[in-house]
């Protein structure tokens, strides 16, 4: 029996020498929830007959392989080590199947009780069926019109493309395409029935004497059209196919690929050519290959559209909510004195405002995807807008204006920019995520390296290993062949080679593998505390500094600091009621409390009183003077992630500070202190 599964799976099979009823074949990828699910109803259904279950798993990373063997022992379990793809999967299942009828099923589906016997029952009624699918419901309750359908020719097609399938569903002419135009309660034989559930007679695939049959499915198509050319092969054969309302199934649809991926759209309309190639003759063929080209073309075009409206979308935000505040505050101060409005003031003094204030968070990289949520870039963003628009008044008298108005718009400006970017990103992903391909030693050094960073520049989440065990340690998140899985479905920004563990070849055959996801690409080297990437080295470890600690550095200057630190302060000095409100929201002795305490001294920075980002007062002895740290509001020890710190760790940390202190990284250490350990 195992000769006949490809020499990629690892099969267990439960043996039976009973006549069997009903094959069901569940091909499965990453939807372990909703297979688990499926299996259930199965299980769950009527009883009278004799029903065998395979589940072919593609190279899942969700742990599906172990819950079915978990949690389900008497399914037929197929394990492929990678994703042969939805036919060919099938196709596994269906050599070795036992029944005398097929069950075809998505994994993300629900059977009714009386689904099995129902669909035999119509079988055995009608000899003549070679294929038999029913009632498909989306999640909602709504009728699935893909339950039934004809095949695609250049008139349906055409009707389909330019939506009068749609206008005019219960148009014989029109609605063909999904058959819209029959009662769903009325049985019908039809052109071709949906993969998600589709019943199969055996002979119809293998003929009377294992000949003569269709055939199975075709495994040049991938992921879409096989249930399209496996119905018109079984009519080709001599066969009916049939639609039956008198029992339904619930598809959640597309659980396991993602619709809106460009991948998906090739997939999608390249199964299409590959029908009309392979079925369709002379000027039919040419047409409709023509119009799905077209169609290809229009879906990639409105993607390009898509894509740069989403783009447009943040700077255009920012545009409007600076615009508006400074346009609106010149207003106000022109209704307090009582003077008439000048056009000029909204041609230039309002307008190079939000100008200079995008130009600055572009500079600052607050619109690259990873940074869109950050505050960082736009509280820079908009406090190079303040100078440039005083710059220019002082230079330029014409459009001088009130000082009150321009000093105002920065916190006001600020604070929109601030709650747009909350609203939008209210969820967003935080730090960037991390993968490590290599062996557990490595990736356990990398994560504590990463532990004892001020600043990480990503979080490790596991690694992925050819050659540990996927049960090894939690870290371990699967093998090499799960990288593009583990990027789409969890999210991964990075994906770090250990060297020593992952050969050259295997490296770059990795990276063109993922070219088209957009990750980045990073080398751990043996011993080594540094990341390699693209245009830059990483740090990941403040050890790694402490050889530089005689080395000479370019501080940033103290004007600088005194800057932004104030500048900072008379942003957040209108804000401190709702400081010193929200504070107590927070737990009394609360790392969030206590930060909260530390913004209501601000006032203290803006007079030069105070630092708002230093260290604290028991570490001052130990940082020597020619490192301008003073005691502050917010000590740089804030963004450790472990309080046991030892006098080395300190002086690292500070040192860190020293060599890459900036606008952003005093923003993290503000917002670190609030993080709640």
């Amino acid at each position: 029996m195992s000769d006949n599964v490809s020499s990629h799976a690892e099969t267990v099979l439960v043996p039976s020498t009973d006549e069997v009823d009903v094959s069901v074949v569940i091909v499965n990828y990453n939807v372990s929830d909703f297979l688990a699910q499926a299996l259930r109803s199965i299980f769950q259904s009527d009883q009278s007959l004799k029903v065998e279950v395979l589940v072919v798993d593609n190279n899942s990373i969700d742990g599906s392989v172990d819950m079915v063997r978990d949690q389900f022992p008497q399914v037929h379990l197929i394990a492929n080590t990678e994703n042969t793809g939805f036919g060919s999967a099938n196709n596994q299942a269906i050599r070795i199947a036992r029944g005398r009828h097929i069950l075809i099923l998505n994994p993300d589906t629900i059977i009714q009780e009386d689904t099995l016997k129902t669909m035999v029952r119509f079988m055995d009624e009608h000899p003549d069926a070679g294929a038999l699918g029913c009632q498909i419901l989306n999640p909602d309750g709504t009728f699935a019109p893909e339950s039934r359908r004809s095949f695609p020719t250049p008139k349906i097609a055409f009707y389909r493309m330019i939506g009068l399938g749609r206008l005019f569903p219960s148009s014989p002419r029109f609605g063909k395409y999904n058959l819209t135009y029959l009662p769903r309660d009325q049985a019908s034989e039809v052109d071709a029935l949906s993969g998600s559930c589709m019943m199969v007679r055996r002979k119809a695939l293998f003929g009377a004497n294992e000949e003569g049959g269709s055939g199975l499915f075709d495994e040049d198509f991938f992921m879409y059209g096989e249930d399209l050319d496996l119905c018109f092969r079984i009519q080709e054969a001599g066969w009916k196919v049939w639609y039956t309302p008198e029992t339904w199934i619930i598809h959640y649809k597309g659980e396991s690929t993602k619709k809106g991926e460009i991948r998906y759209v090739k997939l999608f309309y390249g199964a299409m050519l590959l029908f009309i190639e392979k079925h369709m003759n002379g000027s039919q063929s040419s047409i409709l290959t023509s119009m799905l080209r077209a169609g290809i073309m229009v879906r990639a075009g409105m993607s390009v559209i898509m894509n740069g409206i989403r783009r447009a979308l943040p700077p255009f935000m920012d545009f409007a909510a600076v615009y508006l505040s400074v346009a609106t505050l010149g207003t106000l101060r022109w209704i307090q004195t009582d003077i008439s409005s000048s056009t000029l003031f909204f041609l230039t003094t309002a307008l190079a405002y939000p100008i200079a204030t995008v130009l600055g968070i572009a500079i600052g990289g607050g619109y690259r995807n990873p940074n869109l949520h950050r505050i960082g870039p736009a509280l820079s963003g908009v406090i190079g807008g303040f100078f440039f628009v005083a710059s220019l008044s002082y230079f330029v008298q014409d459009i001088a204006f009130s000082r009150w108005v321009v000093g105002l718009s920065l916190p006001v400006s600020f604070v929109f920019l601030a709650i747009w970017r909350g609203i939008i990103y209210r969820r967003r992903r935080g730090p960037r995520r991390a993968v490590l391909v290599g062996n557990a030693p490595e990736a356990s050094r990398l994560a504590r390296l990463l532990a004892g960073h001020p600043r990480p520049p990503f979080t490790l989440l596991g690694y992925v290993s050819d050659d540990s065990p996927l049960k090894a340690d939690t870290l371990c998140l699967g093998r090499t062949s799960h990288l593009r899985d583990l990027v789409r479905l969890r999210g991964f920004d990075d994906i770090v080679f250990a060297a020593q563990d992952v050969s050259n070849q295997s490296i770059f055959s990795v990276m063109r593998s993922l070219e088209d996801l957009s990750v980045q690409f990073r080398m751990l080297h043996e011993g080594q505390e540094h990341v390699i990437g693209k245009s830059s080295i990483s740090q990941v470890s403040v050890g790694s500094l402490k050889s530089e600690f005689t080395e000479v550095v370019h501080l940033r200057s103290s004007l600088a600091k005194t800057v932004f630190e104030r500048s900072l302060s008379l942003v957040l000095l209108p804000l401190l009621p709702f400081i010193w409100l929200i504070s107590r929201m927070f737990a009394p002795e609360s790392n969030a409390r206590n930060a909260a305490f530390m913004l209501l001294h601000t006032p203290l920075v803006l007079i030069g009183k105070a630092h708002l980002i230093g260290c604290r007062k028991e570490d001052v002895e130990w940082i020597p003077a020619s490192w301008n740290i003073d005691k502050g509001l917010f000590p740089v020890t804030n963004t450790m992630r472990t309080k046991e710190l030892n006098r080395d760790e300190i002086v690292r940390a500070y040192w860190y500070y020293v060599t890459h202190q900036g606008y952003s990284l005093d923003l993290d250490i503000i917002l670190a202190s609030f993080r709640n350990d």
